[in-house]
């Protein structure tokens, strides 16, 4: 069992960055698979970032790639989420996930694939 709180969230203007932080309760981080997800108003959860437990292993939806970097530091049990050129399109609610895996380059990209979640952080980019 894993809890994960999310941080970092706030406003800023658009071409702006911003740096979200998932910390992760418990001795066993690294056996889990991380991921990143997004709600916006009125639009389904999507997938934003996932990092397997080999940090490599990474997967970008399209309409991040080249703006956002995933990645993760399991001497402190945290996943990041380096946010780069903010788009008004990128305003939502970012939520971590975690799933255990034993495989060292498995990750997730659906959100059904996930155990835990946070409890999200606002981000909302002003034009």
């Amino acid at each position: 069992q894993v809890q994960l709180v999310e941080s970092g969230g706030g406003t800023v203007q658009a071409g702006g960055s911003l740096r979200l932080s998932c910390a992760a309760s418990g001795r066993t981080f690294n056996n889990y698979a991380m991921g990143w997800f997004r709600r916006a108003p009125g639009k389904e959860r999507e997938i934003v970032a996932a990092i397997g437990r080999s940090l490599p292993s990474t997967y970008y939806a399209e309409s991040v790639k080249g703006r956002f970097s995933i990645s993760r530091d399991d001497a402190e049990n945290t996943v990041y989420l380096q946010m780069n050129s903010l788009k008004s399109e990128d305003t939502a609610v970012y939520y971590c996930a975690a799933r255990e895996t034993s495989g060292w380059y498995t990750y997730y990209t659906r959100g059904t694939n996930y155990n835990y979640w946070g409890q999200g952080t606002q981000v909302t980019v002003s034009s």
